[in-house]
């Protein structure tokens, strides 16, 4: 491999080696979301490539760091680039499941979860007490790709007259649609 990228220009080599660590990281960053949402053979996988990668990069930086140190910096971009486009990749594929917290009122909740049945959608309402009127606790749990729709139809629907708290889900078992 050395006798390779002594053949090639030293510029071409930096841009291997940040692409490379682009990859490989992207390639971490999915893998680490995977490992926590129990898509463990999946992750493995890409635990697999991500390893090979990592081999081949890092043997190259090793052997020719001492001549390169620009190969250094190429190696720190592309390890940031990684993180960043990993992350921005994970959230659009949106991997697990959401729980949605929403506080409103008499009036909202009704139109809330109207909207709800419409969509078959499950959830759970509690009656409370706020700081100054009576309030309702909707729970809402589901797909976390679908948040971004849902919370929209329903600010829409309530004229944006509820208060939410949305968060990851790492296990559950039973409930309307989400027997798991």
């Amino acid at each position: 491999m050395s006798e390779f990228l002594a053949s090639i220009h030293p510029a071409l080599v930096c841009l291997i080696v940040c692409v490379a660590k682009i990859i490989e990281i992207t390639i971490q960053s999915l893998k680490t979301c995977m490992m926590v949402k129990g898509q463990r053979l999946k992750a493995a996988g890409l635990g697999f490539v991500e390893c090979t990668i990592w081999g081949l990069v890092i043997s190259t930086i090793i052997s020719t760091l001492g001549d390169n140190l620009l190969l250094l910096l190429f190696y720190c971009v592309g390890y940031a680039t990684g993180l960043f486009l990993g992350s921005t990749i994970e959230n659009k594929i949106a991997l697990g499941t959401s729980n949605l917290e929403l506080i409103a009122s008499d009036d909202s909740t009704k139109k809330i979860t109207a909207y709800l049945k419409e969509n078959d959608r499950g959830y759970t309402v509690f009656e409370g007490h706020g700081s100054k009127d009576k309030m309702n606790m909707i729970f809402i749990v589901l797909p976390r790709k679908e948040t971004p729709h849902v919370l929209r139809d329903i600010r829409r629907c309530c004229d944006n007259k509820v208060f939410v708290v949305a968060s990851e889900v790492s296990k559950y078992a039973g409930g309307y649609g989400m027997v798991k």
